[in-house]
């Protein structure tokens, strides 16, 4: 084992600081770089709040290539291409395309389930090691079907690609209502549902900010508002260059989201990881202390966006937007989000949104092929862990926990190579 390195994380998302707190539990003397003024400024801000093995596969399904072209000029499709964007996206785009095959599909989605498993199945430990309180929930989460025919689909899938770790359930109408009432009003236009019970929920924000107290309780060292600017590296890293100066390093780690393609091509690497806005309401309302309406997450599959409870507020999450590093909130895909919490809790929604409403969007950073990058890329002393997707909670202490093996050069509990930046050839 390399032991008592000095280490540079850089970014302070979910991924960043699960890997600069595990690195720091590995021996290592870690700082963490952040350009924000705190941790979760990024795509960890607002998100579903959901750790989902249950949703592991990639977006990239076969035939998606009919979605992208079906979104052109529809602001309401769930999944949204917008041609401003393609110019940008077109390395990205034809290597997302080629990862759509049916053979590579099922291969991309059970390195996905395998890393989002082995991520979940840990966070029971940490939550006890670290006291971490983020209004954690394990009831799992309901995936709700209006239409037989996807009913049975979503079924099959999930069993043809399952997991030992990932249980699923098949409910009735019935069933579903009485494992979560608060779908009662809509009991009649239900054709089922699949309840993934390994599913948790909670504040993703709040549990980076707990995580990343601990961390700094640990000795992790945060310099916030600070940007990286640059590696400084020949055959192997030598500093990081920033706007507070350049910092020596042992080992660097890029974990900074979808701002993560832009710092490696300082060194010669092009690593596809493209920006996909993802958009959120969280309601809260004013004036009561009354429980939401719903105790467990709901996944509508048609409308491809989820309702999860947070305490005393609801958040409804979703809808996929290819459009760069363009922040906007887009009227159009808000109202998408209006209309699902409208659909799910068609008795709640005016009261939930007349209270305090904050509208959100952020980029999440998805791979080529929908898998995360995890591992050496470059010189000696490069590291990346980024690409996650829509899977940057789920996946995130698993991430942590293989980056740390990688870079003590440990065995790992799972294949390094299945998740290697290295995989893709531009990326060495």
């Amino acid at each position: 084992m390399r032991g008592g390195m000095q280490i540079i994380v850089v970014g302070a998302g979910l991924v960043g600081v699960t890997s600069a707190y595990r690195l720091q539990r590995a021996g290592h003397s870690v700082t963490v770089v952040e350009r924000e003024a705190a941790v979760a400024c990024g795509a960890s801000q607002a998100n579903g709040g959901m750790l989902t093995p249950s949703m592991a596969d990639p977006w990239n399904a076969p035939g998606v290539w009919r979605e992208l072209l079906h979104s052109l000029g529809h602001a309401e499709a769930p999944l949204l291409l917008r041609p401003r964007a393609i110019p940008s996206l077109l390395g990205w785009g034809l290597r997302f395309l080629g990862a759509s095959t049916t053979r590579r599909y099922g291969e991309n989605t059970a390195r996905n389930l395998r890393l989002a498993a082995y991520s979940v199945s840990g966070m029971d430990a940490l939550r006890r090691e670290e006291a971490l309180e983020y209004g954690a929930a394990t009831r799992g989460t309901l995936k709700i079907y209006r239409d037989a025919a996807a009913f049975d689909s979503g079924l099959r899938k999930s069993r043809t690609f399952g997991h030992p770790l990932v249980e699923v359930r098949a409910l009735t109408a019935a069933q579903t209502v009485a494992l979560e009432p608060g779908l009662t009003d809509i009991e009649g236009s239900l054709a089922g549902a699949l309840h993934f019970p390994g599913d948790e929920a909670g504040d993703a924000r709040l549990f980076t900010e707990v995580l990343g107290a601990a961390a700094e309780r640990r000795g992790v060292r945060f310099l916030f508002g600070t940007a990286a600017t640059r590696i400084i590296a020949d055959k192997q890293v030598r500093a990081l260059a920033t706007t507070a100066g350049d910092m020596p390093a042992d080992a660097i780690v890029v974990a900074a989201g979808s701002q993560s393609a832009a710092l490696l091509r300082g060194v010669g690497l092009r690593l596809p990881v493209a920006p996909v806005k993802g958009y959120s309401l969280t309601c809260e309302p004013s004036g009561t202390d009354a429980p939401p309406p719903l105790a467990v997450p709901v996944v509508d599959d048609a409308l491809h966006a989820a309702v999860t409870p947070l305490g005393r507020r609801i958040r409804i999450a979703g809808t996929a937007e290819f459009t760069g590093f363009d922040l906007q909130l887009s009227p159009p895909r808000i109202e998408n989000l209006r209309r699902l919490l409208r659909a799910i809790l068609p008795r709640h929604a005016d009261r939930l949104l007349a209270g305090n409403v904050v509208s959100w969007a952020g980029l999440r950073p998805m791979s080529a092929d929908g898998v995360p990058c995890i591992g050496p890329c470059g010189p000696a002393g490069l590291y990346v862990n980024a690409g996650h997707g829509h899977l940057g909670w789920t996946m995130a202490d698993g991430s942590a926990r293989l980056l740390a093996d990688l870079v003590d050069h440990r065995p790992a509990a799972l294949e390094p190579r299945d998740y290697s930046p290295r995989r893709f050839r531009w990326a060495s």
